[in-house]
């Protein structure tokens, strides 16, 4: 699972299709995380978008196959 962000303008022009695929981070959180480049107004801008899931550090992972 990963996640599509469509960046627009205010006029609702399209600047920029992310792509944005989970992430684990360094500090232990999950979430997902993608970059790219985008131009508009005659600059170029480096985007990053960051999601990271609430709480996601203090709850270690189930081990697949595993039941309690």
């Amino acid at each position: 699972m990963y996640i599509l962000a469509d960046l627009k303008l205010d006029n609702g022009d399209t600047i920029a299709v992310i792509t944005v695929p989970p992430k684990d981070f360094k500090t232990g959180s999950r979430g997902f995380f993608g970059s790219s480049k985008a131009e508009f107004n005659g600059k170029r801008y480096q985007i990053q978008i960051q999601i990271v899931e609430i709480g996601s550090k203090n709850k270690p992972e189930e081990p697949v196959g595993k039941s309690g």
